[in-house]
């Protein structure tokens, strides 16, 4: 299963950063080629393609995106009315919710395959790159069924942990929190957040809180 999540994850890094290295070529040839005397090496490479081919990389990073984003927790949820239930009634729609999900990404992934088998029947190719637009258009069934398998890999884990995944856009990964320095952990404090279980509340909070029960536990 890491080895999978490692795939993803490169797969998508890989495309982003070919991505944002191709529209700066691009945009370097472009400005190059006004300059007079680069104009004749510049007329000489052609970059027609660079265009289409990030059009392509970012269809495809989308859809691992996505499948990411299920796995992390990063996809925005609308769960007010959920958080508002008891804990059993809250379990069973947030398993009807994943299943739903895997159902449907299973159903665009299915109707996706069979697009891609008619459409590598034919001789249909891009307009510059000249690829086969079968492969192409791979990204639908790959990237959904992924998802799909994410939903259902998130749902068997709530089942097993009652714990859904969750990212905290805050944290930067190698980067620790500070707790130690009284203006940082005023800075971090989010005065906007409630104790209804309907606003987050920021890491600092968290963890005096946990401090605070050590504290009179002992």
């Amino acid at each position: 299963m890491k080895l999978l999540d490692h795939i993803e994850e490169c797969l998508i890094a890989f495309l982003m950063a070919a991505a944002t290295l191709t529209i700066f070529a691009a945009v370097v040839h472009r400005f190059a080629a006004g300059i007079p005397f680069l104009h004749p090496i510049m007329s000489q490479i052609h970059m027609g393609w660079a265009q289409e081919l990030c059009i392509y990389m970012f269809v495809w990073m989308a859809k691992f995106g996505a499948a990411y984003g299920v796995r992390t927790g990063i996809h925005v949820g609308v769960d007010v009315v959920i958080n508002r239930l008891n804990a059993s009634w809250r379990g069973k729609f947030i398993i009807f919710g994943l299943l739903a999900g895997a159902t449907f990404t299973g159903l665009v992934g299915t109707l996706g395959a069979g697009f891609v088998w008619e459409m590598a029947g034919t001789d249909q190719v891009s307009s510059d790159l000249e690829w086969p637009m079968w492969i192409v258009y791979m990204a639908i069934p790959l990237g959904s069924y992924l998802m799909c398998f994410r939903f259902l890999q998130v749902c068997v884990s709530f089942v097993r942990t009652g714990d859904l995944p969750h990212h905290d856009h805050g944290h930067v990964e190698g980067l620790e929190e500070d707790t130690t320095d009284q203006q940082r952990e005023a800075q971090d404090m989010n005065w906007f957040a409630l104790d209804d279980n309907l606003h987050p509340h920021d890491i600092g909070h968290h963890e005096r809180k946990a401090a605070s029960r050590q504290e009179k536990s002992q």
